[in-house]
This record gives C-alpha cells, sequence and structure tokens, in this order.
C-alpha cells in the first residue's frame, strides 16, 4: 500500500557545479506530474515523465531540478560565434524592418546589446563540462529522488494500512455486537407492547399479537445490513492485502459501508443500536479521510 503524500530531496556536487532533486507527491484522482526544469535539461523531461507513468499510478507529483555551475573564474567559457551571428543578423532584419514602419527613433531602442545575447540560451557554454554527460548524471539522480519518494510513500502506506485494518476489526466487532442484542431487542419490545396492552387494559387475540409483532421485527430486521456489512469488510480486507493501486477501490467500499450504516441508524429500535450505527460512521469517516491518501 502506498501513500500519494511524500517528499524527497537529492544533492549532487561536481566539478562542474552542483544538482538538486525536489520531489512533492499529494493525492490526486490520477497521476498528474509536474516538472521544472532549467534550460539545458528542458531535452530530459520527456523521459522524466515516462519514468514517473512506470513508477507511479495516482497523484499529484511536483518535480524542481536547480542547477548551479561552476564559478566563471574557475571554468572556460566558449562563445557560439555562429549562434550569435544569427541573432545579430535576426536582430538587424527587425530593426531595419521597424525603422521603416515606425521610425528611425523607435527602431534604435530595440537593438540587441552584448548583455542580452549572453543571456540567450546557448550563446556561452562551459568549455570543462560535458552536457550530455551532466544530463546523465542528472537523470540518475532523479532516480534516486524517486526511488526515495517511492520508499516515503511505502512507509506512510504502511502507517494507513494499520490504521485501517484497526478500524476494520473495530466494525467487525460492532457488527457482531448489534448481531447478537436484536433477538433480545426484539423480545423487550414484545414485551413493552404485553405491557402497554395490560396498562391500557386492553386485550389482543394472540394471532393479531404475534402478526403485530412479527411486523415490527420486520420493519426492524438489520439482518441484510449486518450481511452485507461483514461482506463489505472482508471485501476491504482483500482489497488492502493485493498489489497495485487499491484507492479507489477502498473509497468506493466506504460509500457501501457509510450507507448500510445509515441504514442500520434509520431501522433502530433503541439507543442502544442508535449509538452503535453512529460509532460505525465514525470509523467508516476515519477510514474514508485516510484512504484519500492511498494510490
Amino acid at each position: 500500500m502506498l501513500s500519494m503524500t511524500a517528499f524527497a530531496r537529492q544533492q549532487l556536487e561536481s566539478e562542474w557545479g552542483s544538482l538538486v532533486w525536489e520531489i512533492r507527491s499529494v493525492n490526486h484522482r490520477y497521476l498528474e506530474p509536474s516538472i521544472r526544469l532549467p534550460e539545458p535539461f528542458r531535452s530530459l523531461e520527456a523521459t522524466l515523465r515516462d519514468t514517473l507513468r512506470k513508477k507511479l499510478a495516482r497523484g499529484k507529483v511536483e518535480c524542481q531540478l536547480r542547477f548551479q555551475a561552476m564559478a566563471p573564474e574557475q571554468s572556460s567559457l566558449t562563445l557560439n560565434e555562429q549562434l550569435i551571428d544569427r541573432l545579430l543578423e535576426a536582430n538587424k532584419t527587425i530593426a531595419a524592418k521597424m525603422e521603416s514602419e515606425l521610425g528611425s527613433e523607435m527602431a534604435s531602442g530595440n537593438r540587441l546589446n552584448s548583455i542580452d545575447v549572453l543571456r540567450w540560451p546557448g550563446v556561452v557554454s562551459d568549455d570543462d563540462a560535458d552536457p550530455d554527460a551532466i544530463q546523465k548524471v542528472a537523470l540518475d539522480l532523479f532516480n534516486t529522488a524517486l526511488n526515495e519518494l517511492i520508499d516515503n510513500r511505502q512507509r506512510e502506506g504502511l502507517a494507513i494500512k494499520e490504521m485501517l485494518e484497526q478500524r476494520i476489526t473495530g466494525i467487525a466487532e460492532i457488527v457482531a455486537q448489534v448481531r447478537d442484542m436484536m433477538p433480545k431487542i426484539l423480545e423487550g419490545q414484545r414485551q413493552n407492547m404485553l405491557d402497554k396492552l395490560a396498562d391500557l387494559k386492553a386485550e389482543l387475540e394472540p394471532i393479531r399479537l404475534e402478526q403485530e409483532v412479527a411486523m415490527l421485527a420486520q420493519k426492524a430486521d438489520v439482518a441484510e445490513e449486518l450481511d452485507r456489512l461483514d461482506s463489505h469488510l472482508q471485501e476491504c480486507a482483500r482489497v488492502i492485502a493485493t498489489k497495485g493501486p487499491k484507492g479507489r477501490r477502498l473509497d468506493f467500499l466506504m460509500q457501501e459501508l457509510n450507507r448500510e450504516a445509515n441504514t442500520l441508524s434509520s431501522k433502530s429500535l433503541v439507543s442502544d443500536t442508535t449509538l452503535s450505527a453512529v460509532e460505525l460512521k465514525v470509523l467508516i469517516e476515519q477510514m474514508r479521510e485516510q484512504i484519500q491518501n492511498i494510490e
């Protein structure tokens, strides 16, 4: 069982600079990855998304890579002169067109300066660092961070599993208690009816009395609801024990459990069964809240 809520961070220091991956995961109906990458690592996005789809099934997953290059004084830099020439030629063409349409004064303010050119992606490169090698290191570091995230999701999922199993046991005990109480409750209602008739000094034919008791028992019969509660609890235990994503199935079972608990409450004849129904709904709601975080 995996929780959808987790955090992982991995950092690597090297002679060419540092890399930091941070991955955050929260609950979501589907898998919704969000990846933020520095410009030199944009080409990795498709591979990263494919990796996430293979290892995760649900959750809103935010992945961010931070890259700090080595200080300029410690590295030799190279200018991409061909790219610079293309940038300047394009800027010249744009400036000429603007001058013809807007005038020379407006066009002069839109010419590139050296700082603009240096900021353009790919104009400056580090001779001491192999971009492909750095990308491979970043990808390996991402896999390490993702594995850490999955480990964290597993640990939290284990805690949720234990909590769910405790609540299942608690619900099963309440169901068993209500089942044991029902014969006494029905007999008590029958006796109450006889006592009221005695107080009113009214006589009721035995057949008529048995009919009234039978109707009362039929209205108060919760055997079907109790059987369904037991069945849903068994299915919950089975789903929890299976491998793979199980959050949606468990969420559906919580709706069914809550429906049966509501019916049990509506058929209640005495405060004991009403209280039992309330306790059931409390335990079911506690389970439902935790299941929202299960993958």
